[in-house]
């Protein structure tokens, strides 16, 4: 019989893998207009709600209660407020928020509530990026602390060693990204048949990653009946589609605010030649107004270029890209949040799951693939509320 981990007891270790390479290759850039770069920030204007609950009077464990409790959570956010008794009444969830407003909570405490309550029931997380996944472990950890659940973290870029030790533990509840999964599951190595419970985290990004294959095929391998929480920013018709399929009459929650980039301020930068752009890019960020900022390159060589380039010029800049081992890109996002260094580069993909408050400015060495993914790039700035700016280099030459 395995030792009895904590949950979530022992963190992936570095490691290089290709097992969640397959996604689509995405097509060339879409030729965006220069004028969809700028546009002038519309501060919105917070709503007050209030909340009907607090932590304190959910019928949640005593020993989940004290943990949410010590960690200062006192009134919940409206997602929070609205998909807790839902999900703890044991129904599915479409959950539609912004990132950044406690969707996390909102699923995690229901979820680690039946696990603790029903020692039959077993939880499959999914998330579109490691990083997302791995913030979704730490706070589940935090919410379980002495609980005595198991937990099993399944991402590519770690080694499969100690994914597989803490799978034969038969963990209660395993979070990861839909390749990595999918990997242990053609292997036979994890058997979701007994997984009564499902988050989908980020449904829309998981989609728009070219995962939809995947999530369908994992979806169909779950126990029925099961509880199911989506939670997603937007609905297309492909997440839409998947939420008929595989959802029973479920409650919809949305607290979304807006349209990301509002409170944005957009503008772009003219630039002819390498060395003029570098140039211009150095003077943005000398600015004293230019607080913490995310730097958005094409490629993993880019990236690392872009960001070695800005390292021998003075800044406190990192790197983060598929290439880097899981633990080098952490301990960059990790330097990025308490502000040892203020400037990080990144490709899109890498980026997904990064969720800073305090990032002021989003720049846009390269442009993105299509406006879609410029919208998601520029709405890490400007949280809470705050003026953020999103700043986009263009060729004058066209």
């Amino acid at each position: 019989m395995p030792r009895p981990k904590t949950i979530y007891s022992s963190r992936p270790r570095n490691g290089r893998s290709s097992f969640n390479s397959r996604r689509p290759s995405r097509p060339g850039k879409q030729y965006i207009h220069p004028s969809k770069f700028i546009k002038t920030a519309k501060p919105v204007e917070e709503v007050v709600y209030n909340a009907t609950h607090s932590f304190d009077n959910f019928e949640i464990n005593d020993l989940i209660k004290r943990n949410v409790i010590s960690k200062g959570y006192e009134t919940p956010s409206p997602i929070q407020d609205q998909s807790i008794p839902a999900g703890l009444e044991g129904r599915d969830i479409i959950g539609i928020a912004n990132t950044g407003t406690g969707k996390t909570a909102a699923f995690a405490i229901p979820v680690l509530n039946k696990l603790m309550n029903d020692r039959n029931s077993n939880a499959l997380v999914l998330a579109p990026t490691r990083e997302l996944a791995i913030q979704i472990q730490d706070e589940c950890k935090s919410f379980a602390v002495g609980s005595g659940l198991r937990g099993a973290m399944l991402i590519g870029g770690a080694p499969m060693g100690p994914q597989l030790r803490d799978l034969k533990a038969r963990p209660d509840i395993v979070i990861g990204t839909p390749g990595r999964i999918k990997d242990h599951v053609e292997r036979g190595t994890l058997n979701l048949s007994k997984f009564n419970i499902v988050v989908l985290d980020e449904v829309d990004r998981m989609v728009d990653m070219g995962f939809i294959n995947d999530i369908r095929q994992l979806l169909g391998e779950l126990a029925t009946p099961r509880q199911s929480f989506f939670f997603s920013a937007t609905i297309d018709n492909k997440v839409e589609a998947l939420m008929r399929t595989f959802l029973n009459d479920p409650v919809h929650v949305s607290v979304r605010t807006g349209d990301t980039g509002e409170n944005i301020e957009q503008s772009v930068i003219q630039y002819q030649g390498n060395m003029t752009k570098i140039d211009k890019l150095h003077d943005v960020l000398i600015d004293e107004k230019v607080a913490k900022v995310l730097v958005f390159d094409d490629t993993q060589r880019s990236v690392e270029r872009l960001s070695k380039e800005l390292q021998s010029r003075g800044f406190a800049a990192d790197a983060i890209h598929g290439g880097k081992t899981q633990g080098a890109r952490q301990r960059a996002l990790n330097r990025f949040r308490t502000n040892e260094i203020t400037i990080l580069v990144a490709t899109d993909v890498a980026a997904r799951g990064i969720d800073v408050a305090d990032i002021t400015h989003v720049v846009n060495y390269s442009q993105p693939n299509t406006y879609d993914d410029y919208v998601h790039r520029i709405g890490r700035a400007g949280r809470a509320g705050r003026i953020g700016y999103a700043l986009t280099f263009v060729t004058s030459e066209r």
